[in-house]
Formats: C-alpha cells, sequence, structure tokens
C-alpha cells in the first residue's frame, strides 16, 4: 500500500481548523488544541501569509496546528457563497459559490446555465472505478450501460483483499476497454474547448488559488509544487490510460433528468462559460471528440445496493463479538448479536473500528473518530437481555487510579492476587471475596461464569455510594399534564387522551417478572392557570385544586397527587370521564408552558423521585407568566448571517428550567398541536436537554391524525426506559472523549446527565488522540451508565469496546462505516448552525466529504488517471447521504419551509441513533404493485429517485418520519379496486390517512407491510396517499434524495461531479 502519508500536501497535511466538529469555526467547542479540523484552534479565520506550510509531522499531537490558510477563511464562503464574497476574477472556479458555475450557488442569482454542462463534467469524472486501476486507453464509445460501474475494492495487487464481485463492484479486468471513451490522452495533454484543468484562466482554482485572499484549502503556498506522495511511484500496477467515461465532445447535451441545476448552495448559476458550461470548473471542459451518450446513473454508487449486498453477505448470520476492531453488519441488515467480550453493534457503532495511531494520521485523513452510543437500545427476542452482577455490600469492582469497572480487558497476574487496568495499566489489588486462582493461560478459572469479564456489556447492582444523598431512589413517577384551552376541547383532542389513557395506564412499563408497574402517575390540567387532581385510592370523587399563581409555582397536595394506577383505578377513571366535560364550556385561549414544567419538577422533589412528564401543549405561551414567548418568526432573516438566531431557543427561564429538570430527574416530553409559529426552538429546549422527545402534528384534526397521534403515545408511555441517569465514557490511554451530541446536559467536560434515557436515544462522542496509540494494545473504550430502574434500583450498566489501531490509513478506510460517519456529521451540521451562516456549514461538509475522498485517493488507492473517481470501498456511497443531508431542512435556506419544522428536525436528529439517520437520508422506497403476495418477504427496495417510478405502480415510501403511498396515473382499475375498493383512481378522495381493511390478499399484504413499518419505526409515521402529478405529491418528491432538491440542493449525479471536482483540485 503506498502509506507515504501526504508528507507535505498542503491541502491535507494541516488542520483545517473550522471544519469537522466546526468547533472553532463553529462556535463554542472545547479551545484545548485538539487536532485541527475538528475542534482546531481559532486561529480559523485568519488568512495564512503564503508559503507557510508546515508538513503535519511538525505540529505535534498536542500543539496547535500550524496557521495555515484554513479553509474557512472570511472572504470564502464556499458554499453558496456571494459572489462579492470573492476578490477573485469571476472566471475562477469558486467552489459552491460563485454564480458562474457550480450547481450550488446563491438562491438568488440569474437563470440555470445550459443543460449540457453537467454531462461534461459527469463524463470527465471517468467514473471509472471505485478503487482500482483505470482502463487501458479506452475504443470508440458504446452504449453507456456497458460502462465500468465504478469498481469498488482496490486491486489486490495493492495489498487489499478482492472484494467479491458483486453485481456493485465488478473488478474490471484490467485491460478491459472501458466502453464509450473515444481514445485520449489524461487530462493534462486534452486539447481544451475550455479552461485546462488547472490552467490560468482558473488562477484561483477554488481550493488553492492565490487570489483567494485565505485560499481555502491551502492556498498559494500550494505553488505548483507536487503533493507530498504525488510524485514518487506508487506500488503496483503502473498507469494504464486514462479510463471509464470519455470526454465529452463539444456539443455534448446534458443527461435527461438532469437539466442543470439552482443549488440550495446558492441560486441558480449565471450563464456557463466557455467551455466549461457552467460545470463545476475545474473538471476537463468540453473536448473535442464525438458527442457523448447520456450517462447511466446505474454506474453510480448505490445504496440500495450496498445494502443489498450486506444483507447477502452477513444478514441472517450470527455476528460474534470476540475479534477487536471487526467492522459489524449495517444497520439495514439483520443478523443476530453474539456477545463475546465486546459491547454489540445495537449499543455501540463507531466512524470506523481501526483507528489512525497518531494526531497526524487523523488529521491528514479527516475522518472524524467518534461512537455512536445507544445505552438502552431494545434487543431483538432471540438475543440475551444484559445480566445484572451484584457483589453485595462491596460494589462494582473499579481500578484504584481511572475508576474503569472490571471488564474483560484487566489483566491478571501474580496468580490471580491483583490486575492490570486495561486503561491506565495500574496494577490493583484484587479484593479477598473476588480471588480466583488463574489457568495455564493466565485466565480465571471462572471467567465464563463472571458476565463482568466475559461479555462486552452487563450490569452492575449500585451501592448507597451511587444514590442521591446516599438512600436509595424511589420508584419513578409519570405525570400526564393536559392543555385544556379552547383549541384542544374543540378540536377533540382532551377528550381522545382521557379516552386512551384508561387503557394506556394498564401498560406503563414494568420489570420482567412484575405483576405491575412500579410507576407512580399524577395528572394536572392547565391553561393560564394549573390544575391538580388528588386521585388518592380512599377518595369517591377525585379533588381538584387549583394554582393561579404562576410566578411561583408549587405543588398545593402532595398525598394523593402521585399514585399507584391499579390502587386508584377508579378515581382515575372517574377523572378522565369527567376532564373533557369540566373544561366543555371554556374560552380560555391562552396558555402558559414554563410553569408546567416548574410545576412537575416540584411535584418530583416534594416525592423525592425521578419521573417523566408528558406535556400535551398547542399554542405558543402568551400569557402572563414566567416563560412567555412572543412570535420571532422573521423570514427575513433566512439566508442571512442572522438566520442561526432562528434555531438558537431565547434565553433565561428555559435554560435555568432544563438545569433544574436534570438535576431532579424530571424528563420532559412534549406532544404538540400547533396551528400556527410556537417557538420550536425554545419549547423544544427543556425536551431536548432532558432526554426527551417532542412530537409535533400541525394543524391536528382526531379524524386524520388521531391515531397518528395515539401510536406516538402508546410507544412514549410504553418504551423501555431509565432514569436520573449519567454517563461518562472512558477510553484507555493515547485518545479521549472531547465533544458529546445527544439530548443530554453537561454540566462539566465529561459527565453526560440525562434525566432520562430510551431505547431509542443515543449519543454520539467524538474522541481526539492525546497521545500515540498502539498497534498492539489497540483502543479500548468504556461507557458507565448509573441510572434508576423502572422499579427504583439505582444499577451501572457497562458497555465495553476494543477497536485496532494502525498507521495505514489503508486499514481505517477499509473499516469505515459510511452510516455511523453521516449521523455524526449530520450531528455536528445541527450543532453549528446555531452559531454560523449555513452557507459555512455547507461548505464545510462538503470540504470535508472531498478531503477523506482525496486522501483515500492520495495515499491508498492504486494510480490511475486523475478524471478518475475513486472511492474507498465502504465509503463509495457516502456522497448520497452527504448530498441528502445537506439537502434537509435546517441545512436549506428556504423561506418556503417553517422555521418551526427546522427547529424540530434540527433537535429530534441530535437525539438519533445510527439506523434513524441511515432511514431518514435515504428513505426507503419499496415497489408494491409487482409484489408476490404469497412470499413473507418484503418487496426490495429500489433507488430514491424519480426514474424509478411507474407510472402504472404503486410505491410505498417511508423515512421515520413520514409515510406516503404513492400511486401511477396509470394505476390499473383492478389493483385500486382490491386495495380501496373503488373502481378507479379518479375516484380516489383527498385526505385518506388509512386504507380500508378488505378481505383480499392483495390489500391484506400491503396492509401488513406499512403495519410492519409503523411498528419496526421509533416513531408513529402519518400515511398520505398521493396520486402522481396532483399537487401533494410535491411532499413526497422531496423525499427523492437522488433527484435535485425542491428547496434548492443538488441532484446525487451533480453533487458527484461536483466532489470529484473538488477532489482533483486537492489532489492537482
Amino acid at each position: 500500500m503506498s502509506q507515504q502519508g501526504y508528507v507535505a500536501s498542503p491541502p491535507y497535511s494541516q488542520a483545517q481548523p473550522g471544519m469537522g466538529g466546526y468547533q472553532s469555526g463553529f462556535g463554542s467547542g472545547p479551545a484545548q488544541p485538539l487536532y485541527g479540523h475538528y475542534g482546531g484552534p481559532p486561529q480559523a479565520f485568519t488568512a495564512p501569509p503564503t508559503g507557510m506550510m508546515k508538513s503535519p509531522v511538525s505540529s505535534a499531537a498536542g500543539m496547535p496546528p500550524p496557521p495555515v490558510s484554513s479553509q474557512y477563511n472570511p472572504n470564502v464562503q464556499q458554499n453558496g457563497a456571494h459572489p462579492q464574497r470573492y476578490p477573485a476574477p469571476p472566471a475562477v472556479s469558486a467552489a459552491y459559490g460563485q454564480p458562474q458555475h457550480s450547481p450550488y450557488n446563491s438562491m438568488a442569482s440569474s437563470g440555470p446555465p445550459a443543460p449540457q454542462q453537467l454531462t461534461n463534467q459527469m463524463s470527465a469524472m471517468n467514473l471509472g472505478s471505485y478503487a482500482s486501476g483505470p482502463m487501458q486507453s479506452p475504443p470508440p464509445p458504446t452504449s453507456s450501460g456497458a460502462q465500468q460501474p465504478f469498481q469498488t475494492s482496490p486491486p489486490a495487487a495493492m495489498g487489499q483483499p478482492q472484494m467479491p464481485p458483486g453485481p456493485q463492484s465488478p473488478q474490471v479486468p484490467q485491460q478491459m476497454p472501458p466502453p464509450m471513451s473515444p481514445p485520449q490522452s489524461p487530462p493534462a495533454n486534452m486539447p481544451m474547448a475550455g479552461p485546462p484543468l488547472a490552467g490560468p484562466q482558473m488562477a484561483g482554482p477554488q481550493m488553492a488559488g492565490p487570489q483567494m485572499g485565505g485560499p481555502q484549502m491551502g492556498g498559494p503556498q500550494m505553488g505548483g509544487s507536487p503533493m507530498g506522495g504525488m510524485g514518487r511511484p506508487f506500488p503496483g500496477p503502473p498507469p494504464p490510460g486514462p479510463g471509464g467515461f470519455q470526454q465529452p465532445g463539444p456539443g455534448a447535451v446534458g443527461p435527461p433528468g438532469y437539466p442543470q441545476q439552482a443549488g440550495q448552495f446558492g441560486g441558480p448559476m449565471a450563464g456557463p462559460q466557455p467551455g466549461m458550461p457552467g460545470a463545476f470548473p475545474g473538471a476537463p471542459a468540453a473536448l473535442a471528440g464525438p458527442p457523448q451518450k447520456k450517462l447511466d446513473p446505474d454506474s453510480i454508487p448505490s445504496i440500495i445496493q450496498v445494502i443489498e449486498d450486506d444483507q447477502v453477505q452477513r444478514g441472517g448470520q450470527v455476528f460474534s463479538t470476540n475479534i477487536r476492531g471487526q467492522v459489524p453488519p449495517l444497520v439495514t441488515t439483520d443478523f443476530t448479536a453474539q456477545d463475546q467480550g465486546n459491547a454489540s453493534p445495537r449499543f455501540i457503532r463507531c466512524t470506523t473500528y481501526s483507528l489512525p495511531c497518531t494526531a497526524d494520521l487523523a488529521k491528514q485523513c479527516q475522518v472524524p473518530l467518534a461512537s455512536i452510543i445507544k445505552p438502552f437500545a431494545s434487543l431483538p427476542k432471540n438475543e440475551t437481555p444484559l445480566y445484572v452482577v451484584n457483589h453485595g455490600e462491596t460494589g462494582p469492582i473499579r481500578c484504584n487510579r481511572c475508576k474503569a469497572y472490571m471488564c474483560p480487558y484487566m489483566q491478571f497476574m501474580d496468580g490471580g492476587r491483583r490486575y492490570q487496568c486495561g486503561f491506565c495499566n495500574c496494577v490493583n489489588e484484587v479484593p479477598v471475596f473476588y480471588f480466583q486462582h488463574l489457568d495455564h493461560m493466565g485466565r480465571r478459572v471462572d471467567f465464563y461464569e463472571r458476565p463482568e469479564l466475559s461479555l462486552g456489556s452487563y450490569e452492575f447492582a449500585a451501592t448507597l455510594d451511587y444514590c442521591k444523598n446516599n438512600k436509595p431512589p424511589n420508584p419513578p413517577a409519570y405525570i400526564f399534564m393536559i392543555d385544556v384551552s379552547y383549541n384542544n376541547i374543540k378540536s377533540g383532542l382532551v377528550k381522545l387522551i382521557c379516552d386512551e389513557l384508561k387503557t394506556l395506564l394498564e401498560k406503563l412499563p414494568r420489570e420482567e417478572a412484575a405483576d405491575s408497574s412500579a410507576i407512580k402517575v399524577g395528572f394536572v390540567t392547565y391553561n393560564k392557570i394549573l390544575h391538580f387532581y388528588n386521585v388518592k385510592s380512599a377518595l369517591a370523587q377525585p379533588q381538584m385544586m387549583v394554582v393561579s399563581d404562576t410566578a411561583e409555582m408549587f405543588v398545593p397536595l402532595l398525598d394523593g397527587f402521585l399514585v399507584n394506577y391499579h390502587d386508584s383505578r377508579a378515581v382515575i377513571y372517574n377523572l378522565l370521564d369527567q376532564i373533557p366535560d369540566m373544561f366543555a364550556d371554556t374560552n380560555e385561549s391562552e396558555t402558559v408552558f414554563a410553569p408546567v414544567i416548574q410545576a412537575g419538577v416540584e411535584a418530583f422533589k416534594a416525592a423525592e423521585c425521578s419521573g417523566k412528564l408528558f406535556i400535551f401543549h398547542s399554542s405558543m405561551p402568551t400569557a402572563e407568566a414566567p416563560g412567555k414567548l412572543k412570535n420571532r418568526d422573521d423570514k427575513k432573516l433566512v439566508n442571512t448571517e442572522k438566520e442561526k438566531t432562528l434555531f438558537q431557543p431565547q434565553k433565561g427561564v428555559y435554560e435555568q428550567l432544563s438545569k433544574d429538570c436534570v438535576a431532579q430527574g424530571c424528563c420532559v416530553d412534549l406532544f404538540l398541536f400547533p396551528s400556527q409559529y410556537v417557538d420550536m426552538a425554545t419549547m423544544a429546549d427543556v425536551p431536548s436537554h432532558t432526554g426527551g422527545s417532542v412530537y409535533k402534528y400541525n394543524n391536528f384534526q382526531v379524524e386524520t391524525d388521531g391515531e397518528h397521534f395515539l401510536r406516538d403515545l402508546r410507544k412514549d408511555v410504553q418504551k423501555s426506559i431509565g432514569f436520573d441517569a449519567i454517563m461518562r465514557v472512558r477510553t484507555s490511554t493515547g485518545f479521549r472523549a472531547t465533544d458529546f451530541f445527544g439530548a443530554i446536559h453537561m454540566n462539566n467536560t465529561t459527565d453526560i446527565e440525562m434525566a432520562a434515557v430510551d431505547c431509542d436515544k443515543a449519543v454520539t462522542v467524538e474522541f481526539k488522540h492525546d497521545d500515540t496509540l498502539n498497534e498492539e494494545t489497540g483502543a479500548l473504550m468504556q461507557c458507565a451508565l448509573l441510572y434508576t430502574t423502572i422499579s427504583g434500583q439505582r444499577r451501572l450498566r457497562i458497555h465495553n469496546l476494543s477497536l485496532n489501531c494502525s498507521s495505514q490509513l489503508s486499514e481505517l478506510y477499509k473499516s469505515c462505516e459510511t452510516d455511523s460517519l453521516i449521523n455524526f456529521f449530520a450531528k455536528t451540521a445541527y450543532r453549528a448552525i446555531l452559531n454560523q451562516p449555513l452557507k459555512n456549514v455547507r461548505e464545510i461538509l462538503v470540504n470535508q466529504t472531498a478531503h477523506m475522498l482525496a486522501c483515500y485517493r492520495k495515499n491508498c488507492a492504486s494510480p490511475s488517471a486523475a478524471s478518475q473517481l475513486i472511492l474507498p470501498d465502504a465509503m463509495k456511497v457516502f456522497p448520497v447521504y452527504m448530498n441528502s443531508l445537506m439537502k434537509t431542512a435546517p441545512l436549506v435556506g428556504s423561506t418556503e419551509l417553517s422555521t418551526d419544522d427546522r427547529a424540530h428536525q434540527r433537535l429530534s436528529v441530535m437525539a438519533m441513533g445510527v439506523e434513524d439517520t441511515q432511514l431518514l437520508l435515504y428513505p426507503r422506497l419499496i415497489p408494491l404493485h409487482n409484489m408476490d403476495i404469497s412470499s413473507e418477504a418484503l418487496p426490495a427496495p429500489v433507488r430514491c429517485s424519480e426514474e424509478r417510478l411507474a407510472d402504472s405502480g404503486m410505491f410505498l415510501l417511508e423515512n421515520g418520519n413520514s409515510m406516503f403511498l404513492w400511486l401511477g396515473q396509470a394505476s390499473p382499475p383492478d389493483l385500486i379496486q382490491s386495495i380501496f375498493n373503488l373502481p378507479s383512481l379518479a375516484h380516489l378522495q383527498g385526505h385518506m390517512s388509512a386504507l380500508p381493511e378488505l378481505d383480499n390478499p392483495m390489500s391484506k399484504k400491503v396492509r401488513s407491510i406499512i403495519s410492519g413499518r409503523l411498528e419496526k419505526r421509533p416513531n408513529s409515521m402519518k400515511l398520505l396517499i398521493v396520486r402522481q402529478r396532483d399537487k401533494p405529491e410535491m411532499m413526497f418528491r422531496q423525499f427523492l434524495v437522488e433527484d435535485k432538491g425542491l428547496h434548492g440542493g443538488a441532484s446525487y449525479m451533480d453533487f458527484l461531479c461536483y466532489v470529484h471536482r473538488e477532489i482533483r483540485q486537492l489532489l492537482t
């Protein structure tokens, strides 16, 4: 492997201070000198003195990277910049931003350029291979279908195992000339109609041009020197001629379906430039040659194919966790995990399972090092639940120095009398009661009898030392707080909630063996004032107590407010029957909100317990009281420096409330039923810091949204959960956890506090080097979560994971997990938009994508023509996800999107695990019209693109939040008859939210697929039925993520070209 690391390659070697975790550039973040890119020192935005470019080696791990030009400097806004930001002449390629070209452009410029441009560059991309060397000199073009769809793994000669040639990765024989390319020599010496790749007129090629004040990537100093390792011969086959797609002819026409686009990151481009018709500049421009064939979308990597291949290879198998650093099956694959010393991937997934040994290597490849931890993940029935280890009075055994808990990484010595900690290497005495002899291999004789020695995940019973005030906790409580203002009474919501609670309270979560739940329940109704209910079992009728002074909130009764449901069932039934009638004639439309949460906290304080508030609320709290909000929605801020204020919560009352809630272990779940702007950013602030969830039902109507809401409520009340939790992630020497993302609260830099943590909540943790890692010992992490169970026991849940370390970048790229990477990027970007313009954030995402891929190309791939796009096998679909992320509502500057919806999505993604972000960013699109009704299996999904729809088809699309049933306008009448019991599509009424229950095989199968999807996802989804070419179809189309975005944003094909151009720019 040519692992010469980019010794002096400007664009990569240096730290890119404001990228990655978006620390420096993105507002706050640790000030310590972590390695560049993520969290790099704040010198981020200085334009460097030219020529100053140290090689990465010189900046020692802990030192701040040299102040080289950061990619982001004040006057370079790549993703959508306004042209005047650039001092450069208009012809240059300013990455995502000059109106000239790229499809990513500032929303407001002139009309789109000639469609031909895209093809030009696409073809220029030589999408020849994902990694293997390019092909020999090509013959005249033939159909594009034949052309080699990116080879995935590097050729064997490179020292990496050959991938089995799956449909996605045909290892095309080296000699086979790529069908579709006129003979040509490498682009450097091609006759170009337009500017050569980096020729004079692109004087400021984006990443490197002098003219860009603070050159984004590595600026002037890149001068002409070849990149560090570029000049030396790579081991492996000599580069044959460039292969892949032929260079376009002058008159090339863009592939239909991909008209040039107005990019999300900016407006439509201004007219094309000579020779690079509006293209992403940098791609070889239209070359002389025969006219070009349409680029085949099937030749670019497909997520569907990757998912299918993994399912074929690893589906239905047992994944044993006994090997360090093994990459688990994808989240989409059905497998069984068997814990043999490392935590199951259901609990922890990583962005890469092979960490780079040094901070310099990490900085060079810019692949973020992070894990996504879902401490309470639910396990399938065929996997063993966690064992509980109880050491009695002494409590769990821990290392004296670093306080890590006993685990499989502790090495026993001295006949079993002492052990060496795997995390800090401290040698500890084994307590007398815990002593056991060692066998001939130095392992304890009781190894397999003790979960903490042989398993990756287990629990310890905690002693009183781990409890508040050293006394055992009480069981938690659930308080239901219902807004009984005019809107909720009128819509029928209050009656719906009260009726549902009668049956739902029977199903409160309980311990495996228990007959009934230990959770206590309480009830509050409110509008401008709060009503508390005494539902003590001894009463014949519930009693109401009113608190009208919302400024000094207190709970007017202790005894009888929080009760055991089974004891007080009759009184509670009585209350739930009365509430809708009691307020039937209300005309109070104003509400309070902060005092409602405050009341919950006070109730838990008085009862000395933790718990959860279920708040059902409909409007912005405008009544005079603490936490009163005013409408601050302002569409004029979209696409300006101040847009970030739309996502920031209003400071003050709610910030303090979050702290009070976390301190008391009070989690808040908010069910919102708004009909207009409610300042979601502020109202959802407390839930998003207390391990809570926010559910939103716009313009709620019982008929169409009732079932959808009740499914959410049922899941929410019944899910497994732990309370008053505090989590810490310990690591072995050489690296440490530096940044945390989730529905969490951080009082200090290490303790992750969660008022509650349930089976769907994940915390994403970023790691940085603080020393060199050792290939022999690998890297270890231990996540310890202290929490209170639903029955009121204090427990420690431990998850351990061991990773490999390597000084070879190829190992890191081989062990990457794209789904985890995109979870990390989504969370860092969504946090970054609180402090930075969207434009910068998008730019950072694109730059980092190009960096990661360029570093692979440079250090790990066999040599090939620059015109070939080469992607690491494990990351070949990363660009699809990245492009989809940039088209999500929070990152698209569009005035058509509701501010509340954008804020809601931003907050909900922060707590998502890997499978949820994967589905959100690449929805499942399932054809139902031609499925085998007798088969149990789900029909195979197809790519998320309009091209995959058929006029006579029926497709189900779901992304975890929304679900659509799409009907082609030529749907056969018998299909419509069997599903809807209607003679034809024309008879279908709008706004159906459920399918009729018909007694025929097709109807049953479709309904069972839909209910199966709803069952599997953490949130309920409202089914929307849309007909092709009807107005509501627009909503459906925005989920076809491979196509151009409705509110701006590139198609996958355009984005790939764009990234390819960026990569070439970095490599030249």
